[in-house]
């Protein structure tokens, strides 16, 4: 089997350059291109500091073009929701393949993004968290909700660094949306404040301070007892492995579809 080729948008950012080190180090995929708003046409390598690569910094601009040029088979994106909004469709267009692990994205990108992907029959990973260890917490919340159902209330709280702009975190919305599913549908409450007596939600909460990379911890609370789950990040290194991971992944995959880790992870 060939090398996989991918690119990575936001390459010089601190998400981008951990990604660029993991695909070099990783055998059976290679860097093709790299993008971001800054340093144009200098080396990566020299940028993220690993030593020159032979492959440009890139315009953003000039996304789908330089994709065609360099072979690209796989994009990976790890932005922000209005940038990735717009270069998702640019990169389908030119019938590369997607990773997205950008969080905050609204229905109404998605929506144009899912549509990207149809249209151009390409095919697409995209997750709120590409660490293994997360989803196999969201697999547990899963578990854990079939046999607890109405007797226990839920609360799940987050806490991350003080620069994280969405807030609740995608991986806490998806925990959320996991739950619900798999309760029948649940309502979700977003904090609270002053008189709001407790029904059958959801409860989601958001901390926000420091360095923290990313904390998720889901309360089961009973009557006289209480089960919690809990995730904690201690480096970013957990989600660029993933992200590989998918990016060798999802060209053997079919056409015209939207995946999540749960199917690269095989659940």
């Amino acid at each position: 089997m060939s090398e996989v080729r991918a690119a990575v948008i936001g390459a010089c950012g601190r998400m981008g350059s951990l990604i660029i080190q993991r695909i070099t180090a990783t055998e059976g995929i290679t860097l093709s291109a790299a993008f971001d708003v800054a340093f144009i046409g200098e080396d990566v390598g020299d940028v993220i500091r690993v030593g020159k690569m032979g492959v440009p910094v890139s315009d953003s601009k000039d996304l789908a073009t330089v994709l065609k040029e360099t072979k690209t088979d796989v994009v990976i994106d790890f932005t922000i929701a209005a940038a990735t909004a717009v270069n998702a469709p640019a990169a389908a267009s030119a019938g590369v393949n997607l990773i997205i692990g950008t969080t905050g994205i609204s229905p109404e990108q998605r929506a144009v993004i899912d549509e990207a992907i149809v249209q151009n029959n390409i095919a697409a990973v995209i997750s709120t968290n590409y660490s293994i260890g997360v989803n196999v917490f969201f697999k547990l919340l899963e578990e854990a909700a079939k046999y607890l159902r109405d007797d226990y209330d839920i609360e799940i709280i987050e806490a991350h660094h003080n620069q994280k702009k969405d807030a609740p975190s995608g991986t806490a919305m998806t925990a959320a949306e996991i739950l619900s599913d798999a309760l029948g549908g649940k309502d979700l409450v977003f904090g609270r404040e002053g008189i709001c007596p407790r029904g059958k939600e959801i409860g989601v909460h958001a901390v926000r301070g420091g360095d923290i990379i990313g904390d998720h911890n889901v309360m089961f609370i009973g009557n006289s007892e209480r089960i919690e789950l809990r995730h904690q990040a201690h480096t970013r290194e957990i989600f660029v492995g993933g992200a590989v991971l998918a990016a060798k992944w999802i060209n053997s995959q079919e056409k015209g579809k939207v995946y999540d880790m749960a199917d690269v992870l095989n659940f």
